[in-house]
């Protein structure tokens, strides 16, 4: 058995090996770009969701140096982050090009924290980047609170100015603090009712780190976004209370987005439960997406309403359902368009686009494709427009990344 496993872990390394060859090669040393590594990740039975979402990440650049700048901090007790900040820059310190990693310590940490991935059952692509995001900014937040008591001792104990109150002290803990998860990834929605009587219009604002849309058949991702802030009629035993009224009066409510983020991360939710199945089966519908993207259901106070974001990543979910099937990650690196595919990692055929269908994949000409989720990235001005539109047919739950795009990152 000892021998067996030796043999197979040896045609494993070189079949990675001949990958990481084949994949610089065909970006030629001329081009290849300077101080990037292209990686793949060690499958640990059933961590592709995982790997997917953690090489979205790397190439949303923001966020990797934040990352990176938290791992040249002191060194902290282990927790999901510290294992992230190492993997990261285990990654970009290699002196080799491409390669591959296993990234058992963050699997590990992962597993420990959270019993809903400590299994070998396929995971969802988007809880995890949910809990991974907010799990750092928790933890962003509990040092920067355990930083703030540490400097109001030091402060008493050397004899100058008396740190907060016992009541102020309370009022910042309960504050949520800004971290640069929010910086990066929040935006803020606001919810817009509109009473039909006395016309009166009340708003609530709610934060969010990435934006779930409905997808429909023969659609497009701006269609999607629209479908998101129609505007919806509440009557009948629905009615609004109206504080103006003082009564339940018909109104008209719509969603808007006052604050766009710097990063856009978009998920497609391609996973409806069927009442007649009593399960939850996949809407495989032909997306129609931009490669560059503009929100237009913005509200009227909205800042930067013309921002405009690039695809920059999108994590693919290839099968039939939620619990079966694969993830994959498309990812634009210094113009590349490059799959990640667990451990192997290849340019895209064609440099640019991606379609297919089912657990299959053919490329094309420009542009990657968005189904769970998507990441976009808010455009600087200096950046010149690409291509236009692209129609993907993958049967997918993806899940696209967008960072404020410079030309050096692209």
């Amino acid at each position: 058995m000892e021998i067996l496993m030796t043999v197979r872990k040896i045609a494993s390394i070189c079949t990675m090996g001949a990958n990481a060859s084949a994949l610089e090669k065909e970006i030629g040393p001329e081009q290849f770009p300077v101080n990037e590594h292209y990686f793949g990740l060690v499958n640990f039975g059933n961590t592709c969701y995982c790997n997917s979402v953690l090489q979205a990440l790397y190439f949303c650049r923001p966020f990797r140096e934040k990352v990176l700048a938290y791992k040249a901090q002191p060194r902290r007790k282990e927790s999901l982050l510290t294992c992230l900040a190492d993997l990261f820059n285990s990654i970009a310190t290699q002196k080799k090009k491409v390669g591959v990693i296993p990234p058992k310590k963050f699997i590990s940490r992962l597993r420990k924290e959270n019993e809903l991935f400590d299994n070998y059952m396929q995971q969802d692509a988007h809880e995890f980047l949910n809990y991974l995001l907010n799990t750092i900014a928790d933890l962003l937040q509990e040092e920067r609170g355990q930083e703030r008591q540490q400097n109001g001792r030091l402060v008493q104990n050397g004899g100058g100015p008396a740190g907060p109150t016992a009541t102020e002290g309370e009022e910042v803990h309960k504050a949520p603090q800004q971290t640069w998860v929010h910086e990066i990834f929040q935006g803020t929605l606001t919810n817009e009712t509109r009473c039909l009587n006395c016309e009166a219009v009340s708003s609530k604002d709610e934060d969010f780190l990435d934006l779930s849309v409905d997808v429909e058949q023969n659609t497009s991702i701006t269609h999607c976004l629209r479908g998101f802030s129609d505007t919806e009629t509440l009557c009948s035993e629905y009615k609004y209370y109206c504080e103006q009224c003082r009564s339940k009066q018909e109104a008209q409510k719509r969603m808007r987005v006052k604050k766009l983020p710097m990063i856009l991360a978009l998920h497609l939710k391609r996973f409806k439960y069927m009442e007649q199945l009593h399960r939850y089966t996949k809407l495989s519908y032909r997306v129609v997406f931009p490669l560059e993207l503009r929100l237009f259901n913005t509200s009227g106070d909205a800042t930067n309403p013309d921002r405009m974001y690039d695809l920059v990543a999108v994590v693919v979910h290839c099968g039939s359902g939620p619990n079966r099937g694969h993830y994959i990650t498309i990812v634009k690196s210094h113009g590349f368009w490059l799959l990640f595919d667990d451990d192997i990692v290849e340019v895209s055929p064609g440099g640019t686009c991606l379609t297919g269908s089912g657990p299959t994949l053919s490329c094309c000409s420009a542009a990657a494709s968005m189904c769970l989720g998507s990441v976009y990235l808010d455009r600087c001005p200096c950046r010149s427009r690409l291509s236009k539109t692209h129609a993907s047919p993958f049967h997918t739950c993806v899940l696209d990344l967008a960072l404020p795009p410079c030309r050096a990152w692209l």
